[in-house]
């Protein structure tokens, strides 16, 4: 098929239109607290063959995009998560996406075959692609309700993480190799080790190389930063390795290494991040069939998505926690917040495109209990939260710094801005104490430049410019966000009042 420039003009239309909608679409489900993909899965449905007439069924096609999507989420995951609000958890995080993943598919499979009626292919193809928590919809979700780091922090680890073993499982199953129970955890591990271990090459490597060379634009480094995550997803993936895996740790590396200009990739990783969203939920609504979908379909959906959520979840959930003991409270909201979402609908089209029986219900069954238990769980998260009792008390006082090389000399320039809960508020420019050689700049007051004096007092809004010797970069980054955190007392105090107390 051949695409000339009417049809072009014509594809840009549409497409340009479709995204606007999507974009205005981002505030209503932001507004009523829901994961943005039922709107675009939405979406999706209404330009399909039961709305519009526009007629998508390639599912190998669907199953490619879908990967690629679920890289640049990934990525974009990685990008923006800390290390250290990942590190005091990862063990947790770990458990749940393979511990907690077996359980959660042994469960849900041995309901579905027996209770349900499915075959053991089809009842443990509808445990793997179910059990994955979606990162789209934590990253998305998570990030706007109050909780303590080691309960955003579990949840984004195991989102993460968990598709690796799933993807390599439901591949396995749908190609109809058999295995044992053992043959399939050896081939999880070995490909989970191997991706995590290129993704750690390549982040560090990466890292290293990016903060040796200026490059002469900025908006290079962002598209640096996303080549070299997806290097590493598409070597993995060569060497059958985890390719999922390896490129959300190689963004991990990457977004916690003081890259130049890292708040710009950061912002660019999101947009992307945003697009591909946008993309992968829209293609898979038109992948649906809303007349193929029966009540025995919908039938079947309620009933494994209640095993999935009342049962399923919380015992993986709790037998995951025996690596790293969490208590009652933090475990049910883990357990509540298993966001679902694209990833089991993405998961669902490999064993459609395998031709497998039965997977053209398996993708409705799958869609119908994505949608209706993202409509049940994401909306009541915060309410959740503040029930359980693991709402945080207190906002983030914490610092986004923008920092960018100085060719002629060794010298780093951070950008900063001054939040309006930063402790920063109040304090003399003297009182920073900041490491010998750096030192601030300028600093720009509603819209004005101010050169700053030793007696010159820091207030909210203030964006600072503060020059440092690549040397002592981390030093001045780590004693600006001490002050942040803990004001002028932070000399004595350390960091000072810890953003992740429950309230």
């Amino acid at each position: 098929m051949t695409l000339d420039v009417h049809q072009l003009d014509q594809f840009l239309l549409v497409g340009a239109a479709v995204l606007l909608l999507a974009i205005l679409a981002v505030r209503l489900s932001v507004g009523v607290g829901l994961p943005t993909l039922l709107v675009y899965l939405l979406i999706g449905v209404g330009l399909g063959e039961s709305g519009l007439g526009l007629r998508f069924d390639d599912a190998e096609l669907a199953h490619a995009l879908g990967f690629a999507a679920l890289v640049v989420i990934l990525a974009e995951g990685g990008l923006t998560t800390p290390w250290p609000k990942l590190r005091p958890v990862i063990r947790l995080g770990l458990s749940l996406a393979t511990l907690g993943v077996g359980v959660s598919v042994a469960l849900v499979a041995l309901f579905a075959h027996y209770v349900l009626g499915q075959p053991w292919q089809v009842a443990v193809l509808l445990g793997a692609v179910t059990s994955p928590t979606d990162a789209a919809a934590v990253f998305s979700v998570l990030r706007r309700v109050p909780l303590p780091s080691r309960l955003s922090g579990a949840l984004e680890a195991e989102s993460g993480l968990n598709d690796a073993p799933t993807v390599v499982l439901v591949t396995v199953i749908s190609a109809g190799v058999h295995h044992s129970v053992g043959g399939f955890a050896a081939i999880i591990v070995s490909e989970l080790v191997g991706g995590v271990a290129i993704g750690l090459v390549v982040g560090g490597g990466g890292a290293w190389l990016m903060r040796r060379v200026a490059l002469p634009s900025s908006g290079l480094y962002p598209l640096a930063v996303l080549a070299l995550a997806t290097l590493a997803y598409a070597g993995s993936a060569t060497v059958h390795a985890s390719g999922f895996a390896a490129v959300y740790v190689a963004a991990l590396v990457l977004g916690n290494t003081e890259l130049p200009h890292r708040g710009a990739t950061r912002s660019f990783a999101e947009g992307l991040a945003w697009l591909a969203q946008i993309g992968l939920f829209i293609m898979l609504g038109l992948l649906v069939s809303p007349g193929r979908i029966h009540l025995d379909t919908v039938g079947i959906a309620v009933a494994a998505g209640l095993v999935l959520t009342l049962v399923a979840r919380p015992v993986s959930v709790w037998v995951s926690a025996v690596v790293q003991p969490l208590g009652w409270r933090e475990l049910s909201f883990i357990s509540w917040a298993g966001l679902r979402g694209a990833v089991p609908i993405v998961l669902a089209t490999i064993p459609l495109s395998e031709q497998v029986a039965g997977s053209k219900q398996l993708f409705d069954i799958v869609f119908v209990l994505a949608v209706v238990y993202t409509l049940l769980t994401g909306p009541t998260l915060p309410l959740a939260a503040r029930w359980l009792g693991v709402a945080l008390r207190n906002e983030p006082r914490d610092l986004d710094v923008e920092a960018a090389p100085l060719e002629r000399i060794a010298a780093d320039l951070l950008q900063l801005r001054i939040s309006p809960v930063s402790r920063l508020h109040g304090v003399e420019i003297g009182e920073l104490r900041l490491p010998a050689g750096a030192s601030v700049a300028l600093v720009v007051r509603e819209g004005r430049a101010l050169a700053p004096e030793r007696r010159t007092v820091l207030r909210r809004d203030d964006d600072l410019l503060v020059v440092t010797p690549r040397r002592a970069r981390e030093a001045t980054e780590r004693r600006l966000r001490e002050v942040s955190l803990g004001g002028r007392l932070a000399h004595w105090l350390g960091r000072g009042v810890p953003d992740d107390e429950p309230g």
